[in-house]
């Protein structure tokens, strides 16, 4: 059986276990999802421990978790396969910012929406105690005949520390005698020469939780497209005072849901000296088309107007 395979297997047999790590990955502040992800990821963790994991399609999903009615079609509305690769996403950002050291990892293998459980503990089990390695070879009572090595050990040991010895009295006179060598230049920063981004969270004005996660997936959105334009370095919210070379902007904005129309505004501001280098006002009409479209189609006409103001100097075509 493969490593993967006895740690998803392992991972099953104790579900507390996978229960404390997902409660643990709801908790974290890195995991960055909203409400409708946790209760899919909730959903397909639980499913996958009853031993229902051959049962994830996306048309159970969503009427579990979307709340999708008998009509639902996952060709003309991918609502559950947009929200498993923002959850995937989500998952690998938190086991690479905060979760290395975890004890199960959680991932959601692509072609499909049953989890994965892994763990990297071989010599143990959950709440149980490793069994220590037998010496082989070795029977009580009976002593293994002297070696010739055995012989040289006490020799041996000696003649080490004397090497040792010796060595450190040649490394400062070699360090006298040979010419100071001119230290290295430290590796420049990868963010030396680069556009620096921060997308700060999004305001949620009225108070409904549609405005509240709209908003929070919206700059999901905006983080994931942004990443993969190589000359941006895009911040996390606090650490725009970096001391490092290039311009810094930062993204704002705010959202408010009045019935059925998305209201949205944002800004680009420079970081140097607070003057505002774009805005843009969003309209959007929520009847006929899920918030996720929405959010993904507006993240993509966000990043191609920036990309075409020309007082965004340095960070080349965005996609």
């Amino acid at each position: 059986m493969a490593p993967e395979e006895r740690g998803d297997s392992q991972a099953r047999q104790y579900p507390e276990g996978v229960r404390a790590q997902l409660d643990r990955i709801l908790a974290s502040p890195e995991f960055l999802a909203p409400e409708r992800g946790r209760r899919f990821l909730q959903y397909i963790v639980e499913e996958t421990l009853e031993g229902h994991g051959d049962q994830l399609k996306a048309f159970a999903i969503a009427q579990a978790v979307f709340g999708r009615d008998a009509s639902f079609d996952a060709q003309n509305d991918p609502v559950v396969r947009i929200e498993a690769g923002r959850i995937r996403r989500a998952l690998e950002r938190y086991y690479l910012v905060c979760g290395s050291g975890d004890p199960i990892q959680i991932t959601i293998p692509k072609g499909g929406y049953a989890p994965h459980f892994s763990s990297d503990d071989e010599g143990s089990t959950p709440g149980g105690a490793a069994t220590p390695p037998k010496r082989q070879g070795h029977v009580p009572g009976h002593e293994r005949p002297l070696r010739y090595r055995d012989l040289l050990l006490p020799i041996g040991i000696p003649a080490l520390f004397g090497a040792i010895a010796v060595l450190a009295l040649i490394r400062p006179i070699e360090s006298y005698l040979s010419p100071q060598k001119t230290p290295a230049a430290p590796a420049a920063s990868t963010l030396m020469g680069k556009t620096r981004m921060v997308v700060e969270p999004f305001a949620a004005l009225g108070g409904t939780a549609r405005a509240a996660d709209f908003a929070k997936g919206l700059v999901d959105q905006l983080i994931a497209k942004l990443m993969k334009v190589d000359s941006l370095a895009v911040l996390a919210p606090g650490r725009s005072s970096m001391e490092t070379t290039g311009s810094l902007f930062n993204l704002q904005g705010s959202t408010v849901v009045e019935g059925t129309v998305l209201h949205l505004h944002v800004r680009l501001v420079n970081g140097a000296d607070g003057a505002v280098v774009w805005a843009n006002q969003y309209e959007r009409e929520l009847r006929d088309q899920t918030i996720l479209d929405v959010e993904d189609e507006i993240a993509a006409q966000i990043i191609m107007e920036i990309s075409s103001s020309r007082k965004l100097s340095g960070a080349g075509p965005l996609p």
